[in-house]
């Protein structure tokens, strides 16, 4: 009878906080459309949404304008949280995430080349080019930082090594934007600080078939994942394969690493605050419940920032980045202080 208690506290704990979550979600989705340099009331908001005159001002504010920011903030800002859980499963550590694991720099390292090569010919580039190039350089940047977990074993040494990873892509970057010309300059310093703004449905359309299909193969991964978690002796035990678990999990962190940084720049903190945040609400790291809320907590957390970042010293916008830094940085400092007190 107690088991029976138990069981029901924590299915009650998980519906709570997914109720919250979507309430979350649905008023930020709402602030984000309705706030901005022409407020838009939720009377106007419905009537566009559902049928509204075209030739309205207001109707192509919320279209072209705030719904495809709005549903990149959710999608990404999903995958980056879902990249970050899979990191730190990957590597036991709780303080494994691909901005400090240098991968977000790797991918935008590699964007910037081809960036950089493409806008110096006047080529256009594809969405599908960029994802590729991120992609490319976040397997070349994990590939790094596997190769210093196999020599440096203790945690605190591979952060090290990933931050150190990622200051040296970083620099490579602004030697490469140094040499470029003008043009190039632009767009690389627009997209480098994080932004979810310039979102079209265009990119759209791309960035949610990877993303998801991604989110879903990760979510039918939950068992081998929570297999994982028991340490590698258990997984094994349980019929996992680990060589080909690990490879799997190296590419779908990098597929959704990429995602982001190829059509949002690095956004810092979110996969590592996430889901900290989630697993403390829910008081489990069960990866058939965490992932789903993960998912959600991400987009949420994205669309608040993102909502700071154009509003609060409007006109003028400051980067997602940046929001995400000053609100993420805090859960990073107390999961690492928490950690020591156990040691």
């Amino acid at each position: 009878m107690a088991l029976m208690d138990e069981g029901s506290k924590r299915r009650l704990r998980y519906c709570v906080t997914l109720m919250i979550l979507i309430i979350l979600f649905a008023v930020f989705v709402l602030l984000n459309i309705s706030i901005g340099s022409v407020a838009v009331n939720p009377k106007e908001i419905i009537a566009i949404l559902f049928g509204a005159p075209v030739n309205t001002t207001e109707y192509g504010i919320i279209w072209k304008v705030r719904l495809p920011r709005a549903s990149a903030a959710v999608i990404l800002g999903g995958a980056l949280a879902l990249s970050g859980f899979l990191l730190q499963t990957f590597f036991n550590n709780p303080i494994a995430g691909p901005y400090v694991l240098g991968i977000s720099s790797g991918a935008k390292l590699m964007v910037a080349v081809v960036m950089v090569m493409a806008l110096s010919k006047r080529h256009s580039i594809g969405s599908g080019a960029l994802i590729a190039a991120a992609f490319s350089g976040s397997i070349i940047s994990i590939g790094f930082v596997l190769l210093a977990a196999r020599v440096m074993r203790r945690p605190s040494t591979l952060i090290v090594s990933g931050v150190m990873i990622g200051y040296i892509c970083s620099a490579i970057t602004d030697f490469i934007v140094t040499f470029a010309d003008d043009a190039s300059i632009v767009n690389l310093h627009n997209w480098s600080r994080g932004s979810f703004s310039g979102a079209s449905w265009k990119d759209v359309r791309t960035m949610a078939p990877v993303a998801l299909a991604a989110s879903i193969t990760v979510f039918l991964m939950s068992k081998p994942i929570g297999a994982y978690q028991m340490g590698e002796s258990y997984a094994r035990n349980m019929g996992v394969n680990i060589v080909l678990f690990r490879g799997i999990i190296v590419a779908l962190s990098s597929v959704l690493c990429a995602c982001v940084t190829a059509f949002a720049g690095p956004v810092s903190f979110v996969g590592i605050a996430v889901p900290h945040l989630i697993k403390l609400f829910l008081k489990t790291s069960k990866p058939l419940l965490v992932i789903p809320a993960c998912f959600l907590g991400g987009s949420v957390f994205c669309l608040g920032c993102d909502l700071i970042a154009r509003t609060v010293f409007a006109p003028v916008e400051m980067s997602v980045s940046s929001v995400t830094a000053v609100l993420g940085a805090p859960i990073v400092i107390a999961v690492m202080l928490r950690k020591k007190a156990r040691v």
